[in-house]
């Protein structure tokens, strides 16, 4: 997955020789003839999106450069060959497809005999690569699928409100969970609502979003801050955090003509990430650590890269060389780079997700090359969401699935949703940052630099030791045997910081426990005498 998905990353870096080989491996040993059970979402962002942009970077180089002049179309014909093993997915009674599928068996295996959840994101994220293969290939199926899927997620929609949910039941088509934000289950699909009336001229897509956008930034955006609301209920907040992939949201905002609360989001997310080296899988609205993970995520990267583009600010240039140095100090690795399993402890993962090539790179590399050393010129294209390459001239090859009918919700006036346009003043962005400067450091400072109590030195017998625990929320409780167990509180704690450090000391302690080193503590052995009897016991 990780060659396929990286092979229009080769082309825009310029490397076409090693380009030219990974095509050759892929035709040569990627199979999908196979008895097992996929997420459709991701194998169709991954999988097909690669495939496509491979396919159609291989015949530009040809024309272009006259290299691989033995291609022949390989790539489309495995794009397609994999879109139909998607297909079966789509045969519910909403048209909505399942979560995840069977390459060889389709539906037809038991561990997806009930299935019927999926996410929105799932759902509406398919119709880019999808009507990309119906106008490569001819074969109209693919776009007609997908178009039918965002229909019916559009008639999901709460009327009031405007909002979507984020998990739904594809054969009823009712809500599951109804909390609405613009990060984790649901921001692809807003994204591509937007995208799609940009690739192919549908103004539906453009009605849609506007709808959506306009909901969106007057229950979900709360300053520089997106916070999750209920769909039915949009003045209820459902959550006390945010996720890290709402970081695309900004670089949306710069493609839709919104550029002001683009550059506050931003610049809240660069806060965030100064204060903890990296953003997060999750933050508090203090800016406090809610998930510590960072598995390498490029959504910040992406919104850096397309506030560059808008205005010019060295600023962004900035921004980014903090994030790939972090990426060079922190998470390099002799094989690649390692997901962070805590932003707090630092500590790898054994793991680097293929988006990490496919998209953190190739937006880091867009973001400080000149276009006019390019190649490509990356205004000819959009990118998908996992910044895979498609021609802005597929558009042109006509579309065979919109009929022409229109829903009457969709007939609205454009300027009732038109917003402010990009502007050219080079310096605007900073007007905007300058209230923002020290949103998040005023929040939540940082914690002293003091030395910490590390698991790995604790000592149950060190008075100095059992105090500062205490301090930090920690209490003890004995449960026999010579086991104690640690609990921890934050309101326990002496203070923030030393709530944070407590949190930290026991993310140490389980895994000191899961890797069976933890340091011997001084134990006193204990000796009494039983009545009438002699015998000594030791307690250990």
């Amino acid at each position: 997955m990780t060659l396929v998905d990286t092979l229009d990353t080769l082309v825009v870096l310029g490397d076409i020789e090693e380009f030219e080989h990974a095509v050759k491996l892929v035709i040569k040993d990627v199979k999908f003839d196979n008895d097992i059970i996929v997420s459709v979402f991701e194998t169709n962002i991954r999988m097909i999106g690669g495939l496509l942009s491979g396919h159609i970077l291989a015949e530009y180089v040809q024309k272009q450069a006259d290299v691989m002049t033995w291609y022949r179309g390989e790539l489309l014909e495995m794009a397609k060959d994999l879109g139909y093993r998607l297909l079966p997915a789509f045969n519910t009674s909403t048209g909505i497809p399942h979560a995840r599928v069977n390459l060889k068996h389709g539906m037809k295996v038991e561990a997806l005999r009930h299935s019927r959840e999926t996410c929105t994101a799932c759902a509406g994220t398919i119709l880019l690569e999808f009507a990309a293969l119906s106008r490569l290939s001819g074969e109209p199926i693919f776009e007609v699928k997908a178009h039918a899927a965002m229909d019916a997620l559009w008639k999901m929609r709460h009327r009031s409100s405007e909002l979507m949910g984020t998990v739904l039941n594809v054969h009823s088509g009712d809500w599951i969970r109804r909390e609405s934000g613009v990060g984790a289950g649901i921001d692809s699909y807003y994204e591509y609502c937007l995208k799609s009336y940009i690739l192919l001229g549908d103004e539906r897509y453009l009605a849609r979003f506007n709808r959506h956008y306009h909901a969106i930034m007057k229950y979900i955006s709360q300053g520089p801050m997106l916070l999750d609301v209920q769909m039915h209920r949009p003045h209820t907040k459902t959550r006390n955090f945010m996720d890290a992939l709402l970081a695309f949201w900004p670089g949306l905002q710069v493609l839709s003509g919104d550029l002001k609360p683009a550059v506050q989001t931003h610049e809240m997310l660069y806060q965030v990430m100064q204060m903890h080296t990296f953003i997060p899988e999750a933050f508090t609205f203090d800016f406090q650590v809610h998930w510590g993970q960072h598995h390498l995520r490029p959504e910040f990267i992406e919104s850096t890269y397309f506030l560059y583009r808008a205005t010019g600010d060295h600023y962004y240039l900035h921004a980014g060389k903090k994030a790939l140095k972090a990426l060079q100090k922190h998470a390099k690795v002799p094989c690649g780079y390692a997901a962070v399993n805590d932003v707090r402890t630092g500590k790898h993962e054994d793991r680097m997700d293929s988006y990490v090539l496919s998209e953190t790179f190739k937006y880091l590399f867009l973001l400080f090359s000149d276009p006019a050393d390019l190649i490509l010129n990356i205004e000819d294209f959009i990118f998908t969401t996992e910044a895979h390459l498609l021609p802005l001239t597929l558009g042109q090859l006509g579309n065979h699935t919109f009929n022409g009918v229109r829903d009457q919700d969709e007939q609205v006036h454009m300027l009732d949703y038109m917003r402010s346009c990009p502007s050219p003043n080079k310096l605007f962005p900073e007007t905007v940052r300058r209230p923002l400067r020290d949103l998040v450091t005023g929040v939540c400072p940082r914690i002293s630099s003091a030395k910490r109590l590390r698991a790995a030195d604790f000592q149950a017998g060190n008075t100095d030791h059992l105090r500062t625990v205490y301090d930090m929320g920690i209490t003890m409780v004995s449960l026999g045997e010579g086991k104690v167990q640690l609990l921890h509180s934050f309101h326990n704690a002496k203070s923030p910081e030393d709530a944070e450090r407590g949190l930290i000391f026991m993310q140490e302690m389980v895994e000191l426990s899961n890797s069976n080193s933890i340091p011997n503590t001084q134990l006193q052995a204990v000796a009494f005498k039983r009545d009438g009897d002699r015998e000594l016991r030791i307690l250990e």
